[in-house]
């Protein structure tokens, strides 16, 4: 049995945790924009911000999939974000949107459909915020993770963003 929820303020060691597990998969050169090397080191207050930043409010969101033995197994982020403005890669937002990010399912949970549960708590959160629409980039190399979001709904967009570690590609799905 794996509860989902809202992360807290408090739950910052172990998104610390999860995170730096994250960053180890073999997938993560080409689905993190992070290295272990570079997050490993991060003070303890940036792991302290960054849950309290996600646990309240419209702005981020973070979910997290936990045991009943209080393993932390799998996680998805939202940002907002608004139309007319730039995304982190600079290109122009043209939709009012959450931008689906930091997905990760330990290797043991996926295919268990925990990442349907994130991603319907992240459409429940971004309904409850006039969102309509939800977005992701995913490497053009990563197949695992675009047949699992095809699997929910998303579609590819036809809008790609090269990067160091090759090209994304966009997806999104429509709420409501």
């Amino acid at each position: 049995m794996v509860a989902v929820r809202r992360v807290r303020s408090e739950d910052w060691p172990q998104l610390r945790a999860m995170r730096l597990e994250a960053l180890q998969d073999e997938a993560a050169p080409i689905a993190y924009l992070e290295t272990y090397q570079d997050a490993l080191v991060r003070p303890d207050a940036f792991w302290q911000e960054r849950a309290a930043g996600a646990s309240s409010g419209a702005a981020v969101a973070q979910f997290a999939a936990i045991t009943e033995a209080g393993e932390w197994v799998a996680s998805v982020s939202a940002l907002r974000e608004e139309p007319g403005a730039d995304d982190w890669a600079g290109h122009r937002i043209e939709h009012l949107q959450a931008h689906v990010v930091g997905v990760w399912v330990q290797p043991a949970h996926r295919g268990t459909g925990v990442i349907g549960r994130l991603v319907d708590e992240v459409a429940g959160w971004s309904g409850e915020h006039g969102v309509g629409r939800l977005r992701l980039l995913v490497h053009q190399d990563n197949g695992r993770a675009q047949a699992a979001y095809r699997k929910l709904g998303f579609a590819p967009t036809g809008i790609t963003v090269p990067l160091a570690a090759g090209v994304e590609i966009e997806m999104s799905r429509q709420l409501g």
